[in-house]
């Protein structure tokens, strides 16, 4: 997710951020002075104080990935039929993002937050796995994870990013923001299929929002958009909460039950989709860390030009997502210089490519920097020390995710609309007055919720970029790298006749 920030002067720090320092605050000698060193806390304007209160606001705000994400990934079906456990996937989730925010606050020094990306486990769960299985699936994120690891250690990941218009980099975030949104509105009844050809969809049953859970998706959509509105810290966990509740409630009164019958088909039209919003025995317990290790490098049941596609395709979401949000928060931070640069940057790219590594390995989907981590800057965190305090939550949520399972599919839809509407807001950004702009951008946008594939998108829109600006005289302004890219999207479109050619 991306918002629009003022940068924020580390020389403000003090009067801005709570970062003024007292008696207590004040780095003394000893372990808590080499601390202070180490992180740069005092140079950077801040206190330990300031850091803490920064960590746990950045965790309140990213807290939601810890649902939302297993959500998302056990919406996915493999190859064979299989999806991911909830309860295990939610484990994991937290695992990870503790573990990565940990380590990247102790490499980089830096105050960003990290967790399963949003759109990457979109596209693992709605375009990868209807190919391979899920092992496959997370060994893909792991190929991705090396390739970047090795892109930043040399350098080459900087050129690469510089060498893609910003246009189509932030149309992917706005795409992927559309197409996340749709998802929200099928899983909550709200869009459904009217069987026809025309309109392939239609709004709920019969064109009226007829049951009570697609109700409560709207009301919690509301409720959270108002607090996201009125920029209450916490706003989307807030609204998952309060909409779970309601849920609970209503569940506990009229006992709705499931809309899945035992075949899975539809028994109960007017019943909770994925999860029944019902109280368990217990709201903690040990975590299921089953998923960790579950691996399959076996790519053999798909051909080798699929592999590299997809590979490729979940490099570009991964690549550009992070390096732009990681501009976007040192900026904010007041760290980085005019052109965008900050402390230890090739290390944080290193460690950035090493959470898409963990996430594979794990089966929580890469992991990547939040924008969300904005939140405890602006509380006034500036040095990686924030990240131990949001680390070290995250590996205590771990212990409470069976209470992830008893919020239903409505409520979570609501939370993916306001974020895919977040994601949205990048489109201003973008100067739609050149056609040479606008149809690689309305291309990539709409492509993606239009083919429920992430994949299919970026392709039209890197496509289009090459071949309009070309065509029209405007070829010198084309990076070769553009090129390549664009030749390999033509290649993944016609990937079918290309395996038949080559016995793939």
């Amino acid at each position: 997710m991306r918002q629009h920030r003022t940068e924020w002067p580390v020389a403000e720090a003090r009067q801005q951020g709570g970062g003024q320092q007292t008696g207590t605050d004040r780095p003394r000698e000893g372990g808590v002075g080499a601390v202070d060193r180490y992180f740069q806390i005092t140079e950077r304007g801040s206190s330990f104080a300031t850091e803490i209160r920064g960590g746990l606001v950045t965790f309140v705000t990213m807290a939601y990935i810890v649902i939302l994400n297993p959500i998302i990934l056990t919406s996915g079906v493999d190859v064979e039929g299989n999806t991911l456990a909830f309860p295990a996937v939610s484990a994991v989730t937290a695992l990870t993002a503790g573990v990565m925010t940990i380590l990247f606050g102790v490499v980089s020094r830096l105050p960003f937050g990290f967790a399963a990306g949003l759109g990457i486990n979109a596209f693992l769960a709605f375009s990868v796995v209807g190919q391979v299985t899920w092992p496959e699936a997370m060994a893909i994120v792991v190929i991705n994870g090396v390739l970047i690891v090795l892109l930043a250690a040399t350098g080459l990941r900087r050129m690469i990013f510089d060498a893609v218009p910003v246009e189509l980099k932030l149309a992917i975030t706005v795409g992927i923001g559309l197409f996340i949104a749709f998802i929200g509105f099928v899983n909550a009844g709200f869009v459904t299929s009217t069987g026809q050809s025309s309109p392939p969809v239609g709004l709920g049953i019969g064109g009226s929002v007829v049951t009570i859970p697609t109700l409560i998706f709207v009301v919690t959509l509301v409720l959270t958009g108002v607090l996201v509105a009125a920029k209450v810290k916490g706003g989307l966990l807030i609204g998952l909460v309060s909409g779970t509740v309601i849920s609970v409630i209503v569940e506990a009164i009229w006992h709705l039950g499931p809309r899945a019958g035992e075949d899975g088909g539809v028994a109960n039209p007017g019943g909770w989709g994925l999860t029944v919003p019902e109280l368990g025995s217990a709201p903690f317990g040990l975590p299921d860390l089953s998923l960790v290790g579950a691996v399959s490098f076996d790519l053999s049941r798909v051909g080798v030009v699929t592999v590299v596609m997809l590979v490729f395709t979940l490099l570009f979401t991964n690549f550009f997502d992070a390096m732009g949000t990681m501009t976007g928060l040192s900026r904010e931070a007041g760290l980085a210089d005019e052109k965008g640069n900050f402390p230890r940057l090739k290390s944080a790219l290193v460690v950035e490519g090493i959470g898409a590594i963990a996430g594979g390995a794990t089966s929580a989907s890469s992991n990547t920097v939040f924008i969300e981590s904005g939140a405890g800057i602006g509380e006034g965190a500036r040095t990686g020390f924030a990240n131990l305090v949001t680390g070290a939550l995250f590996l205590l949520a771990m212990f409470f995710t069976p209470l992830t399972q008893i919020v239903p599919t409505e409520v979570a839809a609501a939370a993916l609309v306001i974020v895919g509407a977040l994601m949205m807001a990048q489109i201003k950004h973008i100067d739609l007055g050149d056609f040479r702009v606008l149809l690689p951008v309305f291309l990539t946008a709409a492509v993606m919720p239009m083919t429920y594939s992430i994949a299919n998108g970026i392709g039209a829109g890197f496509v289009a970029w090459v071949l309009v600006h070309a065509l029209s005289g405007r070829a010198r302004s084309i990076h070769w790298l553009l090129w390549v890219v664009a030749a390999g999207f033509v290649v993944f479109f016609a990937r079918g006749p290309i395996e038949a050619l080559f016995g793939a």
